[in-house]
């Protein structure tokens, strides 16, 4: 097992970083299960702003480290990667958010909770392998994970199908077909950020291995 630790003694402000940035993307779908239970609960929609700002000035300062740090724990073009990856994870939460306020007439009673079960299990496992990268780069131990991963979302997928076909059984008016179809659409994309990071990961760790 390769050791970037032992590699680079005690430098740590990208793994530092990362995880923060895994930290926010987790916490901002916490926030969406606040929100889910009571649509029209200001509390959690400010969460979720405030979750998707304060990662965002964390990719700034991924970014702006990636070109002044001398020696870097990982490739430069891997890190700003999984930078931008994790980042997309609270943004697309907070677009489904935005989208919620706009009509949330059409969402009340609706059950999205199987989706957001999906993406916390999700998240977890997109910090558990952004934290796997500080001590090492296990090979086993990140497919094991991705796998995972690519699990969650072949059950995000055989949701939607589920989905789709309630949509578009003729129990809903046009109006509100319309807004779930882009709500439901919306988290299965985050299930797809979760995807892409947990891809970056595994390909940072075979090339290093």
């Amino acid at each position: 097992m390769f050791s970037l630790q032992k590699l680079l003694g005690k430098e740590d402000k990208f793994f530092t970083l990362l995880e923060a940035s895994a930290e926010e993307a987790r916490t901002s779908v916490q926030a969406l299960v606040k929100l889910s239970r009571d649509l029209d609960k200001s509390v959690a929609l400010d969460e979720l702003s405030y979750s998707r700002r304060k990662d965002r000035e964390i990719t700034k300062e991924i970014t702006t480290a990636v070109y002044t740090t001398f020696i870097t724990a990982i490739e430069r073009e891997d890190i700003e990667e999984l930078s931008n990856a994790l980042y997309k994870i609270p943004k697309t939460v907070e677009k489904f958010s935005e989208r919620v306020s706009m009509a949330p007439q059409h969402a009340r009673g609706i059950d999205f909770s199987k989706q957001i079960s999906l993406l916390e299990r999700a998240t977890d496992i997109v910090l558990e392998l952004v934290k796997s990268l500080r001590n090492g780069m296990d090979l086993d131990k990140v497919r094991e994970l991705n796998d995972k991963l690519q699990f969650l979302e072949g059950e995000a997928d055989k949701q939607m199908m589920a989905l789709y076909k309630d949509l578009f059984g003729g129990q809903h008016e046009p109006t509100q077909v319309i807004v779930l179809k882009d709500l439901y659409e919306l988290l299965e994309k985050i299930i797809d950020r979760c995807r892409d990071a947990g891809n970056v990961i595994s390909h940072i760790v075979l090339k290093n291995s």
